[in-house]
């Protein structure tokens, strides 16, 4: 019995679920340290800040969509699998790339960005709907990655 197949299925999610997962985490902390000085300073601005805060901590969400639409298509959750061939577990794994690699940087990518708009907002308040698009660009490829993958995981179940 070939289980190759399935131990990439296995894998894909994985770290479908874990690098992307991983760059929330560090992307949120890294806004919240920034954010948590403008706080101390002046607390009225805790819900500006707290947007910009969550942002990075999209790509762990879609991460772990991606993990589920994984285990789902292959009948892992469930327990309705079956031995599949090397070829189409690789094939999945292919297919949760986009999500795995992008989503891992671009949290990061989109937490610098959201700690540069902490500062706009410690300046000028009025202004956090332009730190909030700043920072919104950056999910647009988040965004795009996590569609390829699951297009791409559809179309293989």
């Amino acid at each position: 019995m070939n289980d190759w197949g399935l131990v990439f299925v296995i894998l894909s999610a994985a770290l479908a679920a874990t690098l992307p997962g991983l760059g929330s985490a560090r992307g949120t902390s890294l806004v919240g340290q920034a954010a948590a000085g403008v706080v101390s300073e002046d607390p009225s601005k805790f819900g500006k800040v707290l947007i910009l805060q969550v942002l990075p901590g999209t790509q762990g969400l879609y991460g772990f969509l991606t993990a589920i639409l994984l285990l789902n298509s292959t009948g892992v959750m469930g327990g309705d699998f079956a031995a599949m061939p090397t070829s189409k577990g690789l094939a999945y794994f292919c297919a949760a790339l986009p999500m795995i690699i992008v989503g891992y940087f671009s949290a990061i990518a989109q937490a610098k960005t959201a700690a540069a708009g902490v500062g706009i907002v410690a300046k000028k308040p009025d202004q956090s709907g332009k730190a909030i698009i700043f920072s919104a660009m950056v999910e647009t490829y988040a965004v795009l990655a996590l569609l390829m993958s699951l297009l791409a995981i559809l179309n293989l179940s």
